[in-house]
């Protein structure tokens, strides 16, 4: 006999750490910010670790709390939507960010359709995912935010924990999809910010054709307060109190437009 429950087709989920309104950094106009759980890189840097696990974790402090909600695809819309004339208004919309929101991309996919098309879709993506992922939910969004930390790949492993190859891959296919992008690099001092990686990402920047623009995002010098929170150990593996440097020359050699946050 069959179980009476197997045809029944369940909601695709997933966890969320944080819902940001009002958001302006993310994306055009004022917009809500989505930050999804879950992320297949170990960045030294990162400044958001209670997003790197799918699950939730506990944050201790003056207020012990559980940082993660699970919401189903239809949930989730509901809760974006909740704004949605808001942000029409002001030329905004909705930035899927992480964590990794290409980490849990079946769910994502969900979410993007049942907006339905009301709202602005960006996805803030640091491009690690197999490239039928990538694909789906570039062809699904309105703006894509790429990160590009580190072109050589040794050094990518390094501080990442992952190789670059994948990343590369698919900011190639975005290109090929004429995909609307923004290029994020944050400048983490001595190893993102090298005279060397800045032009390396420039030069590999350049074979594309259209306009190619690039935000520098300087390193947050807090990111390290939540580690202990969560009961990890924050080792970034570099000096934090070296200066970055927001060389903008090497994109202007390469006709990049580049500015800094």
């Amino acid at each position: 006999m069959l179980d009476r429950w197997s045809s029944v087709v369940r909601e695709p989920t997933g966890v969320v750490y944080k819902i940001k309104e009002l958001a302006v950094h993310d994306g055009p106009g004022i917009r809500t910010t989505v930050f999804m759980k879950g992320c297949p890189l170990r960045c030294s840097w990162c400044h958001n670790p209670e997003g790197l696990t799918e699950t939730p974790v506990v944050m201790r402090g003056p207020r012990e709390r559980i940082v993660g909600i699970k919401y189903t695809s239809g949930e989730l819309a509901e809760v974006i939507l909740e704004h949605e004339d808001f942000l029409r208004q002001n030329r905004g919309g909705v930035t899927f960010s992480g964590g990794e929101p290409l980490q849990n991309h079946a769910f994502l996919a969900e979410v993007i359709e049942a907006l339905d098309g009301r709202v602005h879709v960006a996805v803030d993506t640091c491009g690690y995912a197999g490239n039928g992922a990538f694909r789906r939910i570039a062809d699904m969004a309105d703006l894509i935010l790429y990160d590009l930390k580190i072109m050589d790949e040794r050094l990518h492993i390094r501080f990442t924990g992952k190789s670059n190859k994948p990343i590369l891959r698919n900011l190639e296919t975005a290109f090929e999809m004429e995909k609307k992008l923004l290029i994020r690099v944050p400048l983490i001092p001595e190893i993102t910010d090298t005279i060397e990686n800045l032009s390396a990402i420039a030069s590999f920047l350049s074979r594309f054709d259209g306009p190619v623009q690039v935000e520098l995002l300087p390193y947050n010098k807090a990111a390290g307060a939540k580690y202990e929170l969560i009961g990890m150990e924050y080792d970034p593996g570099f000096d934090e109190t070296v200066p970055v440097n927001p060389n903008l020359a090497v994109f202007a050699e390469k006709n990049i437009g580049a500015t800094v946050r």
